[in-house]
């Protein structure tokens, strides 16, 4: 039953998937302490500590069923809360008890664990993000030759086509992916470095053998899913803060790239070329029954607004750790790190819905092109006037003035664009109607946009898709 007298975020209730929310929940981040403990437990019997086959199947016997009531009883006694789980798992393995946690300090499973669970949701924001690049490339390719007004300083410029523009929405999030794969790729777990980073500990358990503390380190990686060299080289008590940060500046750079995206939709909604789905049912305004607000193109610019701004919280948290370690990053991070991948699943979840149901009215799209067009037409009308024997400076000064006067009908009158009509009716440029018909083809102002499409789908997008085939196929339905 839904409580309704507390703070829940909303992340949890409207926004985050459940696979995001578990992998930030008590539950696996408890069930990897138990882990790491069994990892640690493995490794040292390994390299000749006196623990026992016994001891560690019962360790393994209640990895999964934390006794959280237990738990929670201790820390309000000790107020430690690695320690009241130690304490609560030692109930359930009385036999085990003595050994858990040997020479480990909090930050074994703390540190570690946020890299695994970071690790975790960094995969699952990878897969998302291929999933939306899957649906950007299937809309480029099917507008990839219809002309449209391209903006530059958000005024009418040379046309481009509508799937080219959305190969630009996709560029950026491939250069997001890349980030993504470059963080997974160098991410190392920290491994058991002691109190201060120096092994000491180990050293004592392990009568000075480094050796067999290296081979700790590289059992624990591997045990864990990590190359068992994927271990920090140096550390104080906690893995660098800067970690944290890089990770959450690639999540920033996810919600940048959403939110131009969402923007421009936004801008094209207002333009009633494009819109995002509209469901059946979906009400636009309480007081206006007319309106199709771009509420899910909003949402996303909301969470992303918050996600890039969520990085300063890991930026100022790594400037400011004391020597080996202090505890002020610890009730930061746990909010801050949580919060910039539920926000970023989030916002791939909307883009995923968005993406997959875009709309686009190609007779508006047209038509503001058209009304555009003649202006983007007169230089080639003034050159084929100097073809006929015009004069190519007088020439340009009649553009100029027919120019102003027709942007004044539209501006200023509200009336329609009658460029063409005054070019036809002018002597000095030598043209029929019919010849200025066959110039306003907003096909012949778009360049290479089709071919620039065609190519960047199969040099980019496909071979990448086609590398992760086993992550496509997903659907998001929005809850709200």
């Amino acid at each position: 039953m839904a409580q309704h007298d507390k703070y829940i975020s909303p992340f949890s209730t409207r926004y985050a998937s459940d696979e995001m929310q578990y992998i930030f929940s008590d539950d696996n981040k408890f069930r990897t302490w138990r882990r790491l403990w069994i990892a640690l437990a493995k490794a040292e019997q390994k390299q000749g500590l006196a623990i026992t086959d016994e001891q560690i199947a019962e360790l393994e016997a209640h990895k999964d069923d934390i006794n959280y009531e237990d738990a929670i009883a201790r820390e309000k006694l000790v107020r430690h809360d690695v320690m009241s789980h130690v304490y609560a798992y030692g109930l359930q393995c009385p036999k085990a008890k003595g050994i858990i946690h040997l020479g480990a300090t909090s930050c074994y499973v703390g540190d570690n664990t946020d890299i695994i669970v970071m690790r975790q949701g960094l995969e699952l924001v990878r897969k998302k993000l291929v999933g939306v690049l899957a649906k950007l490339a299937h809309f480029a390719k099917e507008y990839k030759d219809m002309p449209c007004m391209a903006y530059t300083h958000c005024q009418p410029a040379q046309p481009t086509t509508v799937g080219k523009r959305a190969t630009l929405w996709a560029n950026e999030l491939v250069m997001d992916l890349q980030e993504i794969d470059h963080r997974l790729a160098v991410l190392q777990l920290r491994g058991v470095k002691g109190t201060t980073g120096t092994q000491a500990s180990f050293m004592e358990l392990f009568k000075g053998d480094a050796d067999k503390i290296r081979a700790v380190d590289a059992s624990i990686a591997k045990e864990m899913g990590f190359a068992p060299e994927a271990v920090i080289p140096v550390s104080g008590q906690t893995y660098s803060r800067k970690v944290d940060a890089f990770i959450l500046n690639a999540l920033a750079g996810i919600g940048q790239s959403c939110m131009k995206f969402a923007t421009d939709l936004r801008l094209l909604a207002n333009f009633k070329e494009m819109e995002e789905p509209f469901e059946k049912n979906q009400i636009g305004s309480s007081a206006m029954p007319y309106k199709r607000n771009p509420m899910r193109c909003e949402r996303i610019n909301a969470l992303a607004r918050y996600v890039c701004v969520d990085t300063l919280n890991t930026a100022m948290t790594s400037s400011l750790q004391f020597f080996e370690r202090t505890l002020d990053d610890s009730a930061n991070k746990r909010i801050a790190v949580a919060e910039a991948f539920l926000g970023v699943d989030a916002i791939l979840n909307i883009m995923m819905n968005v993406c997959d149901g875009l709309v686009v009215y190609d007779k508006v799209v047209r038509a503001r092109v058209m009304n555009e067009l003649p202006f983007m037409a007169t230089e080639n009308i003034m050159m084929d006037a100097v073809k006929k024997g015009g004069n190519r400076q007088e020439l340009h000064e009649k553009l100029r003035v027919h120019s102003q006067a027709a942007a004044r009908v539209v501006k200023e009158e509200g009336g329609k664009n009658d460029l063409i009509d005054r070019i036809c009716a002018d002597p000095a440029f030598m043209i029929t109607r019919e010849e200025v018909e066959a110039i306003l083809r907003p096909e012949q102002f778009t360049g290479r946009s089709c071919e620039q499409v065609e190519e960047y789908l199969r040099d980019v997008i496909r071979p990448l898709l086609a590398e992760n085939a086993d992550l496509l196929g997903e659907k998001q339905e929005l809850s709200v």
